[in-house]
């Protein structure tokens, strides 16, 4: 058996979840290959090259690839799976945007999110929005799989050694075309890379009050996140979202501000090291899955924080 890895890439650098789904691809074969697709991303290609455990690189450097779409991405893929018995993506944004289409192309079913390896046909994932861990075997003959990263340790970026083979592109079906992004810029770390996570809730009461949040996550070198009523009360943009619907993360230390805890939000963050809360309402769900609980005034408790690490 071999495993095919679907890189997540971006301006030339691998995408850390990458890492992590190496990990899994060689908890279901040991035999481990890795798909660079791209325009100019020679880069990720030579970075995939060096992941320890790797032992080839595939890389299809052309144009249609150069935004990752589902479509000429995933007829690209479906050329190749002939060799393959699994096919493996982070559960990123473009993990989840392929490969669905390319479970339906091979008219198999898809593993989503996987947290485990048990076997290489049997995985766990979560179910009920993290409340229940499904075991899940499968009796397909490719395995299409994406896998949660928080839940695998990251791959030794360096030591590795393999051959970059050339692969020409497939044929773009033309379903979809790209025509612009809006991307939010911020010298903090990435989300869902960072070691700190200060999130911000309802209770934050309007975007403007994020400020708050934003000096305290200076001091720490924190990323900003926010639950998804934040997002949907139109406090700060999408991107900021964690939750199931948003950004799974696992950092070191994650807290809560104005968070109350809805299932959705905890199964997005429940996995950090370190949970500490800050919410006026004693009775929040958020405290039940805190480490550190502070029942406080936000307005008062924060800046009370961001001066305490001056």
């Amino acid at each position: 058996m071999t495993a095919l890895v679907i890189a997540d890439h971006a301006g030339g650098t691998l995408a850390a979840a990458t890492l992590n789904t190496v990990t899994a691809a060689i908890a279901v074969d040991s035999d481990v290959h890795v798909l660079v697709a791209g325009a100019a991303a020679t880069g990720a290609a030579e970075a995939a090259a060096k992941i320890a455990g790797v032992a080839k690189v595939l890389h299809a450097d052309d144009a249609a690839y150069d935004h990752l779409l589902a479509e000429p991405t995933a007829a690209l893929i479906v050329g190749l799976a002939g060799d393959y018995d699994a096919l493996l993506a982070p559960a990123t944004t473009n993990g989840k945007n392929i490969m669905p289409r390319v479970a339906a192309l091979l008219d198999v079913a898809q593993i989503s999110d996987i947290t485990a390896v048990v076997s290489a046909d049997t995985f766990i994932r979560p179910i009920y929005a993290g409340n229940a861990m499904a075991t899940v075997q499968s009796g397909d003959a490719k395995k299409i799989i994406t896998v949660r990263g928080t839940t695998f340790a990251a791959a030794a970026a360096e030591g590795g050694s393999a051959s970059v083979e050339k692969v020409g592109a497939a044929d773009n079906p033309g379903l979809s075309e790209f025509v612009g992004e809006e991307l939010s810029k911020s010298e903090r770390p990435e989300l869902t890379a960072a070691k700190i996570v200060i999130s911000g809730g309802r209770g934050m009461g309007s975007g403007e009050n994020f400020v708050l949040l934003e000096k305290v996550a200076d001091k720490l070198g924190a990323a900003v996140g926010a639950s998804r009523a934040a997002v949907d009360a139109g406090f700060v943009p999408n991107d900021y979202q964690v939750g199931q619907t948003g950004k799974v993360v696992a950092p070191e230390l994650y807290i809560a501000v104005g968070i109350s805890g809805a299932i959705q939000h905890l199964a997005g963050m429940k996995d950090s090291k370190v949970i500490v809360a800050i919410n006026k309402d004693e009775e929040a769900p958020i405290f039940q899955v805190a480490d550190y609980g502070l029942v406080a005034d936000l307005f008062k408790a924060i800046p009370e924080l961001e001066e305490a690490l001056s």
